[in-house]
């Protein structure tokens, strides 16, 4: 009996073991006074260049279809700051932001139709084209903003809601 007691509880402390070590956290080192640190643009990363390489790298995900304000949110580092596409561009407008019906947005811009009740959005790429979902039925690359029907303007390309 002592034996089979003895047994359990190393058997207790074992299993616990794994538990312990993964809440231990690791510090990164401090770079060293002086130095400068070259950051890479990373998807999502609040940049133009994240947020379009965001796209880039969904490219023919179906799991945003329906939910484009969230995926150029998500593009740029947040999310949840519009309930949808249509209330995105009437901010950009009440604020004076909107370039209605100017179809020479710059790269990272955001671009804008009217196609329902909740519009749609896409982020630009700076050549006549757009990144952004229901680009044959999953997040692609539309060479022209004719692509959609109803196109309504652009507005300047940075993390949504600052």
């Amino acid at each position: 009996m002592a034996r089979a007691v003895a047994a359990t509880g190393i058997a207790s402390v074992l299993a616990m073991a794994p538990l312990a070590l993964s809440t231990t956290a690791i510090a990164e080192p401090a770079p060293a006074a002086g130095t400068e640190q070259v950051r890479i643009a990373d998807a999502a990363d609040g940049t133009i260049d994240g947020a379009i390489e965001w796209f880039e790298s969904k490219d023919g995900d179906t799991s945003y279809e329906g939910l484009c304000e969230k995926a150029v949110e998500n593009a740029w580092g947040t999310t949840g700051i519009w309930p949808s596409a249509i209330a995105h561009w009437q901010n950009e407008k009440d604020s004076g932001n909107a370039h209605e019906g100017d179809t020479n947005p710059p790269r990272g811009a955001f671009v804008f139709w009217n196609t329902s009740q909740y519009g749609h959005v896409g982020i630009a790429d700076g050549e006549g084209g757009f990144y952004s979902t229901s680009v044959n039925g999953a997040i692609g690359h539309g060479d022209d903003l004719s692509y959609f029907s109803n196109y309504l303007g652009w507005s300047e390309g940075k993390v949504p809601g600052s």
